[in-house]
């Protein structure tokens, strides 16, 4: 799991990142992103209760996500806070490598522009 530093701990944190920051969608996932001024990278996951209904499903999800995201952390990039929205349930039975190559390119896409 992803150290307690680099993820969100506020609602406003995530919906200012929603409201002022840039969106790259795939048919799986979004990410949305802004540069901060915190000195370290934070991420969130969001999965609805429209993807999964039950909370075990949506947890699972959030737990893989979340442990792609601390496989590939980018240490040596600006700092930028990031919120991965799940749309597809079908994410849950995705081998884990596709996994972390989805986010892995995510990341990069987010940190050229």
């Amino acid at each position: 799991m992803l150290k307690q530093k680099y993820r969100f701990h506020s609602r406003g944190g995530v919906n200012f990142v929603h409201q002022k920051g840039q969106m790259i969608r795939t048919p799986m996932m979004a990410v949305t992103f802004i540069r901060n001024e915190r000195g370290f990278k934070r991420f969130a996951v969001v999965v609805s209760k429209k993807v999964m209904k039950s909370a075990v499903g949506r947890n699972r999800i959030r737990r893989r996500v979340y442990e792609a995201i601390r496989l590939e952390f980018p240490s040596d990039k600006p700092p930028t806070d990031y919120i991965f929205t799940i749309y597809n349930p079908g994410i849950i039975k995705i081998p884990f490598r596709e996994l972390r190559r989805l986010i892995q390119e995510l990341i990069e896409r987010a940190e050229k522009q």
